[in-house]
């Protein structure tokens, strides 16, 4: 059994999943992800696949990997590509559904190639910063030090990114980006902002670093829901297998229903246009 990559996309390989045209691996990165859990690739990440299958948003994902658990190497074997099997009922239909996302570019290793996240950070295509670092990954780090590679803490992380773009482009104010956590808890955004606050003073990063800051970035509150158990037990996975045609160490199941509400204005929407293309998805 073959395993998902993209030679086996681009060979035309029979499969009951619904692949990504070849044109979609050189899309631009528009968009660098704190996180690769199953929720991200589950939500977001799905309907940013599901938007570019439409031309409508145009951009891949860059995932920053923070924590030793999971298995970047499978990314890496897989060029990055992996299947969400989304099953269940809407509106009395039953669904089963499976769609090879191409939405991830790249996953880089915070610890070992921070270098190279900040060049992402420099780029003139990046619009959106997306995370989901659990309920404990918005918290102000006592000893945080932006000059780490990497800083310890998600928002000594996202600190030290927004500088590096703000130094790159002389704080140009067309510049600043999208923010949107997905962490589960209360005023998600409004917290992240304030520890920035707090870790820029800190860092003596100076007012117009945080001016800049404050007036041409949007940092949003969020909310999510889907239910995305990820990988089946192993005699469910060995049935799908055989369905799809190819092996998939990330394959990842869910439900149908899903919601994604975030709290920002028409410039958010207009950014965000993947929200386009799922009616869950409310700007």
């Amino acid at each position: 059994m073959p395993l998902l990559s993209q030679a086996f996309v681009q060979t035309g390989a029979a499969s009951a999943a619904s692949l990504p045209a070849p044109a979609l691996f050189h899309l631009p990165e528009k968009v660098l992800q704190f996180g690769t859990g199953v929720l991200l690739r589950g939500l977001p990440d799905f309907l940013i696949d599901q938007a570019n299958r439409q031309g409508i948003f145009n951009g891949r994902v860059v995932v920053v990997k923070s924590t030793d658990g999971g298995d970047a190497a499978a990314f890496d074997r897989q060029d990055n590509l992996y299947t969400v099997c989304v099953r269940g009922v809407d509106d009395g239909q039953t669904i089963s559904e499976d769609v090879v996302c191409a939405s991830i570019s790249r996953v880089l290793s915070a610890k070992s190639q921070w270098a190279q996240v900040l060049q992402v950070a420099t780029s003139p295509d990046l619009a959106v910063v997306l995370s989901n670092t659990t309920e404990v990954g918005i918290v102000l780090d006592e000893n945080e030090d932006l000059g780490a590679t990497p800083p310890r803490s998600f928002p000594g992380k996202l600190l030290a990114v927004l500088h590096a773009r703000y130094q790159a482009f002389g704080g140009a104010a067309d510049k600043g980006l999208v923010i949107i956590p997905t962490e589960l808890i209360p005023d998600n955004g409004t917290k992240l902002r304030g520890i920035l606050h707090e870790l820029a003073g800190r860092a003596a990063l100076g007012p117009d670093f945080v001016s800049w800051l404050d007036k041409a970035n949007t940092i949003c509150n969020s909310l999510v829901d889907r239910i995305v158990p990820g990988k089946p037990a192993a005699a469910a996975y060995a049935t799908l297998t055989q369905e799809l045609g190819y092996e998939d160490e990330l394959l990842t199941m869910s439900e149908v229903y899903l919601l994604w509400a975030i709290e920002g204005d028409e410039r958010v929407r207009d950014v965000l246009s993947f929200q386009q293309v799922h009616p869950g998805v409310v700007v």
